[in-house]
């Protein structure tokens, strides 16, 4: 069975440059700000998971958190 998650995810890159008033080189600013995201796995550990492949912390992003949506 397939479940709906949505995700809270910024740039932790990106939010310290447009804190010093700069620009990430790849990223826009609006990755400073949180985005909703909706992920589909069969569990909310899979969605983790996904998520992480996807937005690496390696790579500046940050997963606040992941939330089931009621469908």
């Amino acid at each position: 069975m397939t479940l709906k998650f949505e995700a809270a995810i910024f740039n932790e890159t990106v939010l310290a440059a447009v804190q010093q008033g700069e620009h990430h080189k790849d990223l826009s600013d609006d990755w400073a700000d949180t985005h909703y995201i909706e992920v589909t796995a069969p569990s909310l550990d899979a969605a983790w998971s996904k998520m992480r492949q996807k937005y690496k912390a390696a790579n500046g992003f940050v997963i606040k958190a992941i939330d089931k949506i009621d469908q």
